[in-house]
């Protein structure tokens, strides 16, 4: 297990990973009250936040933006086992320093996280989402990098601000649209869909018949909901899986290129350049 501490500003950042051969529960807590937001990676494990006689459960935590608010007798219970693994960013401010936060971002937080600000139990959750796959190549690219030492500090925290403003970004255009009608859970099945077989994905018209959608309106709401087409969507899940099969090295890059779909080397080690940065060989 691997944890880094990075304070800026008023701000204390974890940046928190675990991988294990076994089944372990890893448990963490805030010594004060304090307001943050959990950016889950790719390891997709398991959590359990307890408080007093309650318990909340989290089976799907790949790709989660977490907002909440906690004190000290909240209990963050994650289980790691072989296949979910702990990759996660927690951004985390005291409840009593939001009125010192630089830059408005004590008043984005006081405007847009209104129930956080305004406690009334031990843990209070506040709004969630799926992260865009910007905000997910921002998180992939903290568990990815190469760097260490003051180096790797001064990139996490050249990073952190371009995560959180997209998170607000993301929070704000939601709450924008919250009073539109919309299909979440329709979508939300799409991209189930979708990630069930990244090798052989259905097409855009049998998405769209699975769901009760015609193309145009399937193409139009899982871009406002995700913030990218379908199958952008589809090709960054595709890539993220590929790295960690070459990264924990489960796959050759012939392999990955091929479990993911791509059926041209050059075509998968292109995309996979161009999202992140360098290219699969260069793996170690």
């Amino acid at each position: 297990m691997t944890r880094d501490f990075i304070h800026i500003n008023d701000f204390v950042i974890l940046v928190e990973e675990a991988n294990s051969t076994k089944t372990e529960l890893d448990s963490c807590y805030f010594d004060e009250p304090v307001i943050a937001v959990a950016f889950y990676g790719s390891g997709n494990v398991d959590l359990a936040v307890k408080y007093g006689q309650n318990q909340k459960k989290f089976k799907y935590t790949k790709g989660l933006a977490l907002s909440f608010y906690g004190n000290e007798k909240v209990e963050f219970e994650h289980t790691i086992s072989p296949n979910r693994s702990l990759k996660c960013i927690v951004v985390a401010t005291k409840l009593s320093n939001l009125e010192q936060l630089p830059n408005q971002e004590g008043e984005l937080f006081s405007d847009l996280l209104k129930e956080l600000v305004n406690p009334k139990d031990h843990y209070v959750e506040g709004p969630s989402f799926f992260m865009t796959p910007e905000m997910d190549n921002i998180v992939d690219a903290f568990f990815s990098n190469g760097y260490s030492g003051k180096t790797k500090m001064m990139f996490f925290r050249s990073q952190i601000t371009a995560l959180l403003s997209h998170f607000f970004g993301q929070l704000a255009l939601k709450q924008q649209e919250a009073s539109k009608p919309n299909h979440r859970e329709q979508l939300n099945k799409a991209r189930d869909i979708l990630l069930e077989d990244l090798e052989n994905p259905p097409s855009l018209s049998e998405l769209s018949s699975a769901i009760g959608f015609n193309t145009t309106r399937l193409k139009k709401e899982f871009k406002a909901i995700f913030g990218v087409p379908v199958f952008k969507y589809l090709q960054n899940e595709r890539l993220t899986s590929a790295h960690k099969l070459i990264s924990e090295q489960e796959a050759t890059v012939q392999e990955a290129a091929w479990q993911v779909g791509y059926d041209s080397l050059s075509s998968f080690s292109n995309a996979f350049a161009k999202k992140f940065g360098y290219r699969p060989s260069q793996i170690k």
